[in-house]
């Protein structure tokens, strides 16, 4: 069974479907869970390539928004009755498909528990596909859950 569960959150209804998944897994297998936030450039979320760099104060608010996140999603795994940890990922310069696999490497993990929006078309082109990266590049299995809205 599924000892060591990875799932990368970033506080979307989607990313909360998947964390419920992993809690129910973590239940039936008296496992953990390791929650990864992943602080990306803007440049993989709007295409643009930033000028300059960012201030201290914007990245000290993403770190912030990140930690949020996280303790969001530590209280309902340790709600659940469930051992938890996390970690802030905040190299510039990665993408999340890189990063999740890297720490799931690290943290020699049995699983990966990743949400999608299901997005076709155009919105898959220009926001990409976080969930994509991560069935490509994870080096363990990977359960993908789906949001409830309909792909466009």
């Amino acid at each position: 069974m599924f000892k060591r569960i990875l799932v990368p959150i970033d506080g979307s209804e989607t990313s909360g479907k998947a964390l419920e998944a992993a809690i129910g897994l973590a239940s039936l297998s008296g496992g953990r869970i390791r929650l990864v936030h992943v602080v990306e450039e803007l440049a993989y979320v709007d295409g643009f390539d930033t000028i300059g760099g960012y201030s201290g104060a914007f990245i000290k608010a993403m770190r912030d928004a990140g930690a949020k996140i996280l303790n969001a999603g530590m209280d309902r795994v340790r709600a659940a009755g469930i051992e938890c940890d996390n970690m802030l990922y905040d190299k510039f310069g990665e993408r999340l498909g890189d990063t999740v696999a890297a720490c799931a490497k690290l943290w020699n993990d049995d699983l990966v528990v990743v949400g999608t929006h299901g997005r076709r078309g155009i919105s898959r082109v220009m926001m990409g596909s976080g969930a994509e990266q991560v069935v490509r590049l994870a080096p363990v299995p990977v359960l993908v859950i789906r949001s409830d809205a309909v792909p466009g």
